[in-house]
């Protein structure tokens, strides 16, 4: 329960250093993490620590202090503190890393400074935490850290579903490979079931060299692209259906405004992103949805929009503008329709599961939240905790 385990001082428990470096001692792909006060560290090429340590930022302008564990060779900002237990029998690195996770919005309270608020060494070393058996630390830092490495394993399996995708549409509708390998005689390297939908061979066009028999268009013979809809702030706050912004998702409406699955990108303010849409949604009049699938299909058009290069369309100055009528001119490639329904099947699947796993995230993450200040305070026990995390991971 609560209130059972002793309290300490941190810096009775871990050792606390500084880095020693100014941020412009970054090196672009570097061989070692160089973790700075920014959420995401950068790259130097010389380290400073080797060893297994959870990474404070010393400042910040709005009072976040981000937090960053890493184990190996690293360097580090001199306003970032490298935090690392006394010793293994007193506190658990993987339970310091939650538990000071537990303490960020206090650090923010107690930290110093009006412009940019910034920790001291005594700050830190004075804060009072909650201490419990080290056999407990480490159940409690088992518990959630099984829980991000699921998060983890979702995210890299999400990107390795994206990158197989935008191969796949580079292969088959840029790159033109299994065109290639037939014309030279080469295997194809797909199932046999597909080799029949490319040919043999290639002809010239104003894109330069195609497939033979494949025909050019303009993008709005693909698709056509139409503004989205006002919709104020205000009334973003709640509802089933997301609300799509140039950006990207920006809340959720209680009414939609075009079925799903969809596709948009930006009109105004942020160009060049692209979201495919599984269900209903509400496009903002920041962007622009794919109002006709003319000769092509979801999926597929996602992937087509993503390969365009929307800066070369902006027709704005202090704010990036998208004006849909030169992207509607742009020369296209039009391939067979059964290709493209081939290449949507796939894509749908693999969209499918990409969704899947950030949906699953995004529940495991809330309950990583929930346990956490239970289990470091004590109200929620390790065996009951346990069983909530098995039955989730």
């Amino acid at each position: 329960m609560p209130g059972e385990w002793p309290v300490v001082e941190l810096g009775q428990v871990v050792d606390i250093q500084t880095g020693k470096l100014d941020s412009n001692h970054a090196d672009i792909g570097g061989a070692y993490p160089f973790f700075t006060c920014a959420p995401e560290p950068l790259r130097i090429n010389r380290y400073a620590f080797d060893c297994d340590a959870v990474l404070l930022a010393g400042n910040n302008a709005n009072g976040v202090f981000h937090l960053n564990r890493h184990h190996g060779r690293f360097n580090a900002y001199q306003r970032t503190y490298v935090i690392t237990p006394k010793g293994s029998s007193v506190i658990d690195t993987t339970f310091l890393f939650y538990l000071l996770h537990t303490l960020t919005r206090r650090l923010g309270e107690y930290s110093q400074g009006t412009a940019t608020k910034f920790l001291t060494m005594g700050i830190l070393s004075h804060l009072p935490v909650e201490l419990p058996p080290i056999v407990e630390q480490r159940a409690i830092g088992h518990i959630l850290d099984s829980l991000d490495d699921k998060i983890e394993l979702n995210r890299r399996m999400n990107e390795t579903l994206e990158a197989m995708a935008r191969a796949l549409f580079k292969s088959w509708f840029v790159d033109f490979d299994p065109v290639r390998a037939k014309a030279e005689g080469r295997p194809t390297g797909i199932p046999p079931h597909l080799v029949d939908l490319f040919p043999d061979a290639f002809e010239d066009s104003e894109l330069g060299e195609i497939p033979k028999g494949w025909r050019m268009g303009p993008l709005d013979s693909v698709l056509v692209l139409q503004r989205g809809f006002d919709l104020p702030s205000p009334k973003r706050t709640s509802g089933a259906y997301p609300v799509l912004a140039a950006s990207g998702p920006s809340g959720t409406h209680n009414e939609f405004m075009v079925r799903g699955p969809g596709v948009t990108t930006g009109r105004s303010g942020v160009l060049g992103k692209v979201f495919y849409v599984h269900g209903d949604f509400w496009p903002l009049n920041t962007s622009l949805w794919v109002k006709e699938f003319r000769h092509s299909r979801a999926a597929y058009a996602f992937h087509l929009l993503r390969g365009l290069d929307f800066g070369l369309f902006n027709a704005g100055s202090a704010v990036p503008t998208l004006n849909r009528n030169h992207v509607h001119n742009l020369p296209t490639l039009l391939p067979p329709m059964g290709l493209i329904d081939v290449f949507e099947r796939v894509a749908v699947a693999n969209l499918a599961r990409q969704r899947h796993g950030a949906d699953q995230s995004v529940t495991l993450a809330a309950l990583r939240d929930a346990l956490l200040p239970k289990l470091i305070s004590g109200e929620l026990r390790v065996p009951d905790a346990e069983r909530i995390a098995g039955r989730a991971v």
